[in-house]
């Protein structure tokens, strides 16, 4: 397959009322007849998003913006193309855009398609049904600044337990033991 295929650059720029510095990120690959609905899940899923309820929407360098009109109930902003018929064949080298994840939080993600194509068979090991990532760096913040399980934003951080492996059940060579120190 020819070097046919959009490559993507996917950096979060800020969410959860945060400014993210370093920027963490995704490079996707993706084909020019994918929709942004598609490019949409793929950057969900590339960025650990488990709770995909929630509204998101592309603005386009000329101020075009994107978004799966069924789920605004008629209450999308103006001149909103239908992000599930919008392809990114729209995209051109080098043009910056933004999406954003959940309308709340405001999941701010600044794109940037590269100045070359690229083959997904070489990226990917083959042409995938939808965009993939296919390079990424960075720690991922979770989706409601959760820090663990039960974490309600007001609790104090859980200890972590005097022998550090020692609560793991044996399944790998180095669980259930103690650490010496």
């Amino acid at each position: 397959m020819a070097r046919t295929w959009l490559s993507v650059r996917v950096e979060l720029v800020s969410g959860h009322g945060a400014d993210l510095w370093p920027r963490p990120g995704r490079v996707f690959a993706a084909a020019r007849s994918h929709s942004f609905a598609q490019f949409a899940t793929a950057i969900d899923r590339a960025f650990g998003r488990w709770d995909l309820a929630h509204l998101h929407l592309f603005t386009l360098s000329d101020g075009t913006r994107v978004s799966p009109l069924d789920w605004w109930d008629g209450e999308a902003p103006d001149s909103t193309v239908d992000g599930h018929a919008a392809k990114l064949s729209r995209l051109q080298a080098g043009e910056q855009f933004a999406y954003v994840f959940d309308m709340g939080d405001d999941w701010a993600h600044l794109c940037t398609v590269s100045e070359k194509r690229v083959d997904p068979v070489d990226e990917l090991g083959e042409a995938p049904d939808r965009p993939m990532p296919y390079w990424g760096w960075g720690d991922l913040p979770d989706q409601y600044a959760r820090r663990w399980d039960g974490d309600d934003g007001e609790s104090p951080m859980p200890k972590r337990p005097a022998c550090e492996l020692g609560d793991l059940p044996p399944i790998l060579p180095q669980w259930g033991e103690r650490r010496r120190g």
